[in-house]
């Protein structure tokens, strides 16, 4: 069998060599997931056509226990190259597209970082290893609890968890350095672009339900620039975006994007 874990390592040792950190990996022998988390590294994340290529994003991916935020009879599906049921009708999203989208953000130990969509709570885990402080809002108030429960137990310390419609954002938290959001709305909330720091990104999907852009915005001088990068399917914002800020919160699952098979 092959050694997915001296592969990987040798890998990221090739990128920090050209200047990028990156945390130790999880040791095999204490850890059952570990082979499998860091063969799905090498295999959906590394490979071409994928080219994940951040060392400290793809150390974290092969880190943070995916298997812990899914009910316990997935996850020995864990690790494969797809999104996850958690419940609520809810997923926790593909491996691949938690690492494109924090990849993009480009995060650093100091960021103060806002999550619209918290989930399962496992892309708050990963930007939790990346970043300062998370910051993480989620309208179903079952998975918000669940998730909080879950990143405590885990020992993620600072991440803060509230249950309300992330439109709005986290006004007495802002200024963010990053803003990541997880359900698409028609147009990016005006709240969150003012709640960015100067200098800062958000990466959001934008458009009609199930076909949108994956957006990243970059705020300058007081002026966005924006490009899309990758055609996405994600579930659509619910309540302020929605237009009816008392709608049903419970969301349909996230789609998956066929382009990232």
């Amino acid at each position: 069998m092959r050694n997915w874990t001296l592969v990987l390592a040798g890998w990221l040792a090739g990128l920090t060599g050209r200047g990028t950190a990156a945390p130790p990996l999880a040791a095999a022998g204490t850890d059952p997931y570990a082979l499998p988390r860091q063969r799905m590294v090498a295999e959906q994340l590394v490979r071409q056509g994928r080219d994940i290529t951040n060392a400290r994003v793809l150390a974290v991916m092969g880190k943070v226990p995916r298997h812990e935020f899914l009910p316990e009879r997935l996850r020995p599906d864990a690790y494969k190259d797809r999104p996850l049921s958690i419940g609520q009708g809810q997923t926790i999203s593909q491996p691949y597209v938690v690492a494109f989208m924090t990849e993009r953000l480009d995060p650093q130990p100091t960021d103060r970082v806002l999550e619209i969509g918290t989930g399962s709570g496992y892309q708050a885990a990963v930007l939790a290893e990346l970043v300062a402080r998370v910051y993480t809002i989620e309208i179903i108030e079952e998975l918000a609890q669940r998730a909080a429960a879950d990143l405590k137990r885990l020992g993620y310390t600072n991440v803060q968890v509230r249950v309300g419609d992330g439109y709005q954002g986290w006004a007495e938290a802002a200024p963010f350095d990053s803003i990541i959001v997880t359900c698409a709305p028609e147009r990016v909330p005006q709240p969150l672009i003012d709640q960015l720091k100067d200098g800062g990104r958000i990466i959001i999907p934008v458009g009609p339900a199930w076909k949108q852009q994956l957006v990243l915005l970059c705020k300058r001088g007081g002026k966005l620039e924006q490009q899309a990068v990758l055609a996405v399917s994600f579930v659509p914002m619910t309540g302020e975006a929605s237009g009816n800020p008392k709608a049903e919160t419970r969301r349909p699952k996230e789609g998956r994007n066929p382009k990232t098979e």
